[in-house]
């Protein structure tokens, strides 16, 4: 039964919870975001595979998930890029966002997102119960997709995509 830490909007910590209850009644919880990027500027893209609990088949960023009670975010996302993706990186802390989206399924993603950068040219060794497939693309080319294909992509990516431009313009 993996747990999830709850937060308030200061990102403090408030107590653990059952993850799937959590995503069912909707209470603010710790997770985070990794955004990578090859020497090209390209950003990796995966594609969450169908059997995910919700946006089965829909593209994203190259991992996200929540930390374990006792694991600190940095860590966790260092662990979940190698379990996800097959490969570790320098990972660095880039921003933080708050964002809340319901899904068909009645489950809620209601998170306190800490978004992660890094480089990576490699090998990439994808596990197929997390990921479908994979592909580096221009950013030019995905907020085009994003504008003409919304519903291509998972529900976080469409927040969280303007505000990495944003903070990589800055």
């Amino acid at each position: 039964m993996t747990q999830v830490i709850l937060v308030n909007e200061a990102d403090q910590e408030l107590g653990l919870m059952e993850k799937m209850q959590a995503h069912r009644q909707a209470i603010l919880h710790r997770a985070f975001s990794v955004f990578i990027f090859n020497s090209s500027g390209e950003m990796l893209l995966q594609q969450r595979a169908i059997s995910k609990y919700h946006s089965g088949g829909l593209w994203t960023n190259a991992c996200c998930s929540h930390p374990l009670p006792g694991e600190s975010t940095s860590m966790a996302a260092c662990r979940r890029l190698q379990e996800e993706m097959g490969f570790s990186t320098q990972l660095n802390n880039a921003f933080s966002f708050i964002y809340k989206a319901a899904f068909d399924n009645g489950l809620t993603e209601y998170e306190f997102d800490h978004v992660f950068t890094g480089i990576y040219e490699g090998t990439i060794n994808t596990d197929p119960a997390e990921v479908q497939d994979y592909c580096y693309k221009p950013m030019d080319d995905i907020r085009d997709n994003l504008i003409c294909f919304p519903e291509k992509y998972t529900a976080w990516f469409k927040i969280a995509f303007p505000k990495l431009e944003e903070y990589l313009a800055g």
